[in-house]
């Protein structure tokens, strides 16, 4: 495997900078793999592509509004970016410019009321920094912004609080969104639950490293960062008994299938309630133990979450799907079309 295998070219323009205006609207382009056929649809069609006893495993994981505009004393601005807690009630962040968030300064939201001391460096150029004064949780609620990706070039807006969440969003965590469960509405849900499609809610709390660039010349040497995940009895139990009466289990976005694998993992290689820090990382060639099929956003070049969708629906037919993308011109990326692989 090599890296150049991991590109493709994009036009800029099909970038999604916005969502479609109604979440099931998007397009859906069908990849079976059996027969390497491709069929342009819509999310709106799922159903007819699903049976009954199938089951969808779902990211319940919620995006915090975790940027935050700060002040070092001589007035200069830094953005930190909270990603998560440590022991002792400091908190993980990245920052922007890293050089104006040195060990030992203290950073302020320009109004005084939250400030915050620069602890250590990590591995990765991030920073450890505590709490010193104000409240962290209503600072975030009342002046955080959603962190939208760096692709997406605009401000943030009002309406990027619903629309970068999933309606079944629960359990906030997460820096970035589970894309591809942006695709459905309650609606949706509801009328696939009538027609015996269920779905069971997992949890991977999705980190900065998602948007992270593999840069190893053998995409295998890569190094992956670390994320919180949770299957529960309950779930693991739906999705068992779904494949027991003949079911397919569909996950839906890659992170979802990071956290079902890595339950397996645990487990000795059968699906079993889960939870704790995981590194999954998964390319060809790859036996996947929960997913039998898949949907998933359109993904950028030399990412893992390129690898992974390569591993369970073979590299050679996602090429094909990818430069059928670009042609038909889907929306790619977060709030981009889908992919429904089966």
């Amino acid at each position: 495997m090599r890296l150049e295998e991991l590109d493709y070219d994009l036009p800029e323009e099909l970038i999604a900078q916005h969502p479609p205006e109604r979440r099931e609207d998007a397009r859906m382009l069908v990849v079976e793999r059996a027969t390497g056929r491709l069929h342009d649809q819509l999310v709106s069609d799922l159903p007819r592509w699903l049976r009954a006893n199938d089951m969808l495993a779902l990211n319940e994981t919620r995006v915090r509004p975790a940027r935050l505009m700060v002040q070092r004393p001589t007035g200069g601005r830094v953005e930190l970016l909270f990603v998560r807690p440590e022991p002792g009630g400091a908190w993980r962040v990245l920052t922007k410019p890293a050089k104006h968030a040195a060990i030992g300064v203290r950073l302020a939201l320009p109004d005084g009321s939250l400030e915050v001391e620069v602890l250590a460096e990590g591995e990765r150029g991030e920073r450890v920094v505590r709490v010193t004064g104000g409240d962290l949780d209503v600072a975030l609620r009342t002046q955080g912004e959603i962190p939208l990706p760096p692709y997406i070039r605009r401000a943030p807006e009002a309406s990027d609080l619903e629309r970068y969440q999933t309606v079944f969003a629960r359990v906030e965590g997460a820096v970035a969104s589970p894309t591809a469960g942006l695709h459905f509405t309650d609606a949706l849900l509801a009328t696939l639950g009538e027609r015996g499609v269920g779905h069971a809610r997992v949890l991977l709390h999705v980190g900065p490293g998602t948007f992270r660039p593999v840069t190893a010349e053998d995409p295998r040497d890569h190094d992956m960062d670390e994320e919180w995940y949770e299957v529960t009895p309950q779930a693991a139990a739906a999705l068992n008994g779904a494949r027991a009466k003949g079911g397919r289990i569909v996950v839906v976005g890659t992170t979802s299938v990071r956290a079902l694998e890595s339950a397996c993992d645990a487990a000795g290689g059968t699906l079993a309630p889960g939870s704790g820090w995981t590194r999954k990382f998964i390319h060809e060639p790859y036996t996947f133990q929960a997913a039998d099929a898949l949907m998933t956003n359109f993904h950028l070049p030399r990412t893992t979450l390129l690898l992974l969708v390569a591993a369970f629906s073979g590299s050679e037919l996602l090429r094909t799907a990818y430069a059928h993308a670009v042609r038909e011109r889907y929306r790619f990326y977060s709030f981009g079309d889908s992919m429904l692989i089966v």
